[in-house]
């Protein structure tokens, strides 16, 4: 029975053996045929090519299915940067490395991130004190002054982060402005009331009024705040003859960097860049720098404007839409230049169209957007200023639509008819009883400080001589009337890296 039962399995089990052996032995040439065979849906001809019954490649598979590496962003601030510096303590300009220390006011990106936040501190040296020209020491000689100021230059070496870290810093500094302004469009301004002359009238008469009630709230401040003192030592100090040249505290310089800083690298996916050149939200207020002076004495209609966005700009959900470094270009739609009779300048620039920065679209490039991104780096848009800042002393005024204009002191009338009325008043004399009586010493006196300040009062107390006091009343009524209404107006200059609000609009749509 066992003898029979091994028999008739021993052809199975030849029969296994067999077949083993021959898919070992298809190594030398049979086994490509019998892979083809598998992997084919179909037995392929006699002269088939291997390659089309090839497997499928794993390397395309895992391609597939892997993930977009990051992109690795430069954190590099470029050549050129600004940094806007204050300084925090006064500066005695008498001779060459005197050391300058104050505090960045305005945080700088590179790309999206801070590198040097608000608050770092900057420390420096006078770097040189220039000679006072003879023309104008002439000058200041007559006006009073024999202690004329002198031009000087400063440089910021070094800055110093609220880390604690020291970044050495080559820097070519502009000269300072001492009292910075903050101008604003109306924001008030109602849409469609352009179109009606009442309502414009109505909302011009609305603006002067606001703007004098601001002068006046202006003024009374700064005599009822703290440190009348100090206000009333420098003003003393101002009208005297001698006086030592000092940088006050609060001073801001513009410190532009020679040399690239270089912080490092920053890594974002492509989920955080892929709003990366979309359109803003209308309405949105984009902050920027200008790149070039741009002065309503030399520019005309179509004269281009550049600026560079100094913040990065985010959509409502917080996306990445504006790179820092991004351009905005324009072009000026008004210019009029300041003529005689001191008729002020006026200058209008929109921006017409926003380019995403070259780290930004490096980074695109490094997560493997589409070609469209590419073409999307350039777009329209409607921009209009909303806000600068500016020196005080340039009385520059924003309308309602954006447009720069300069203003005249509302003093000027009252400076003016006082300096008439002292001159007048010093030149009065009366007849009683025989004799001539001349003006008193307090007309006198004030009639010589009219002209040239506390050198001419003092002239005129001491002289005791009505044509002395005549003579220099009269010359400084006649300076102040030249200078407040005959002499040429001013022009609206926006100088290099001054800071800008642009608001952002989408393009007019163009009727079909």
């Amino acid at each position: 029975m066992r003898v029979a039962r091994i028999s008739w399995c021993l052809p199975i089990l030849l029969l296994l053996g067999a077949s083993a052996a021959l898919g070992q032995s298809d190594g030398d040439g049979a086994p490509a045929a019998v892979q083809n065979i598998s992997a084919c849906e179909e037995t392929p001809r006699e002269d088939a090519s291997a390659s089309l019954c090839a497997p499928p490649s794993l390397e395309g598979e895992r391609l597939a299915v892997e993930p977009i590496a990051p992109a690795t962003i430069p954190l590099t601030i470029p050549t050129g940067t600004p940094l806007r510096i204050a300084l925090d303590e006064r500066v005695r300009i008498n001779h060459a490395g005197e050391p300058v220390h104050g505090k960045v006011v305005e945080t700088v990106y590179a790309f999206d991130q801070e590198v040097i936040p608000a608050g770092s501190v900057a420390t420096g040296h006078v770097q040189s004190i220039a000679p006072v020209s003879g023309a104008k020491r002439t000058m200041a000689y007559m006006n009073g002054d024999f202690t004329p100021f002198h031009g000087y230059e400063v440089v910021f070496d070094m800055v110093t982060l609220p880390d604690g870290k020291q970044v050495p810093i080559k820097t070519t500094v502009m000269p300072g402005t001492a009292d910075v302004v903050h101008l604003v469009s109306n924001p008030d301004k109602q849409k469609g009331t352009a179109g009606r002359p009442t309502d414009r009238a109505k909302a011009e008469a609305k603006g002067k009024i606001t703007e004098a009630k601001t002068q006046a709230h202006e003024g009374w401040q700064k005599l009822t705040a703290p440190g009348k003192m100090h206000r009333l030592k420098e003003f003393a100090a101002a009208q005297s003859p001698y006086r030592r040249q000092y940088v006050q505290p609060g001073t801001r310089f513009v410190a532009e960097l020679s040399d690239p800083l270089d912080f490092g690298t920053t890594i974002r996916t492509s989920e955080q860049l892929v709003a990366v050149g979309s359109e803003p939200v209308p309405d949105s207020t984009l902050k920027a720098r200008l790149v070039a002076e741009v002065s309503s004495a030399t520019a005309t209609r179509g004269t281009p404007v550049t600026a560079v966005l100094t913040e990065p700009l985010y959509s409502p959900t917080h996306q990445l839409i504006l790179p820092a470094n991004s351009r905005l270009v324009g072009e000026v739609v008004k210019a009029k230049a300041a003529r005689k009779l001191h008729h002020n300048g006026e200058l209008r620039v929109i921006f017409e169209r926003i380019e995403t920065s070259e780290e930004g679209m490096q980074a695109l490039a490094q997560v493997q957007k589409q070609v469209q991104a590419q073409a999307e780096r350039s777009q329209a848009m409607i921009g209009n200023l909303e806000g600068v800042e500016v020196d005080r002393r340039s009385n520059m005024q924003l309308d309602e639509e954006g447009g720069a204009r300069a203003t005249d002191s509302k003093t000027r009338y009252l400076s003016s008819g006082l300096a008439v009325m002292l001159a007048a008043a010093a030149s009065h004399t009366e007849v009683e009883h025989g004799t001539t009586e001349m003006a008193g010493p307090g007309v006198r006196t004030a009639a010589g400080g009219s002209g040239f300040r506390l050198t001419g009062a003092l002239l005129s107390l001491v002289a005791k001589s009505t044509p002395v006091s005549m003579g220099i009343g009269a010359y400084g009524a006649s300076m102040s009337i030249y200078a407040n209404f005959l002499s040429r107006g001013h022009d609206v200059v926006l100088p290099k890296d001054t800071p800008m609000e642009i608001g952002f609009g989408p393009p007019h749509t163009k009727p079909q």
